[in-house]
């Protein structure tokens, strides 16, 4: 990659983050006018350009149908990775969030290979609060989706998480995509295991697991996290976006193995 390249890179994400601190400052100004209006709301504060969660209490009215390959209450725990690993990264995450998808783009690869290579197993919950700060339903919808895909396999899970958060797939977080099955459905036939899968498209189409995803939802409310992408290691915080990466706004692959390195030992 030329200098060029690099600077402009470095420039351009850069400048999605100063766009994103600016939404957060919007938010944190309704998340005051909600509070001193007494109105019900569980808020989750804003932590290194990452979006506020205004929730409500709701649900679906479809009946609860768990995705296989989840365990816990609700099947809000969803592992990937050796179940019997002796180390967890727990991911906490909006599938709107852009800082997520920032995450997901500079580090995934990485942190999915050390689930692969049984470093560690990834437990992941997902927040759908950003339907809320900025309208539409394309957070809930694409989590719904997520529980299509690992009902299908954990493999087909991981692919179409990763694409869901693709440069070239993730929206703007103003932009309500994700409510578009046919937008779902032109990522998922990015992953083989979903590509023209009837089934899977079926049950996105029906929100068979719509009222899995507000479960998910209510766990990740319930959590005190307070910004995504959130990640814990053993429960104990691991920074991975925010104030602490000032180039990028998130964890370069680098600062990631050498905090992985530091708590897990030298990769074997």
């Amino acid at each position: 990659m030329s200098s060029k390249n690099s600077w402009e890179n470095k420039a351009s994400a850069r400048e999605r983050l100063k766009a994103e601190r600016e939404r957060q400052a919007k938010r944190d100004k309704l998340r005051r006018q909600l509070i001193a209006g007494g109105a019900i709301v569980a808020a989750l504060a804003i932590a290194g350009g990452v979006a506020v969660a205004v929730s409500q209490s709701g649900g679906s009215s479809k009946p609860l149908v768990l995705p296989a390959n989840t365990s816990g209450p609700n099947g809000t725990t969803v592992v990937y990775g050796n179940k019997n690993a002796a180390h967890t990264l727990s991911l906490y995450e909006d599938p709107r969030c852009p800082v997520c998808a920032m995450f997901e783009q500079a580090d995934g690869k990485d942190v999915i290979q050390g689930a692969q290579d049984s470093r560690y197993k990834i437990q992941y919950t997902f927040g759908t609060f950003i339907d809320k700060n900025d309208g539409g339903s394309g957070s809930m919808h694409a989590l719904s989706a997520l529980g299509a895909a690992l009902n299908v396999s954990p493999d087909a899970f991981i692919k179409f998480h990763t694409a869901l958060y693709s440069q070239a797939n993730h929206p703007d977080e103003t932009q309500d995509k994700f409510s578009d099955n046919s937008y779902l459905f032109k990522i998922s036939d990015q992953v083989p295991e979903l590509k023209g899968n009837a089934a899977f498209q079926k049950a996105v189409k029906d929100g068979t697991y719509d009222a899995w995803a507000q479960k998910m939802s209510d766990s990740f409310n319930s959590s005190g996290v307070q910004a995504t992408p959130t990640a814990k290691l053993d429960g104990k915080d691991l920074p991975v976006a925010g104030s602490n990466f000032p180039q990028t706004g998130v964890i370069t692959p680098a600062q990631l193995a050498a905090a992985f390195d530091k708590a897990l030992g030298p990769k074997k």
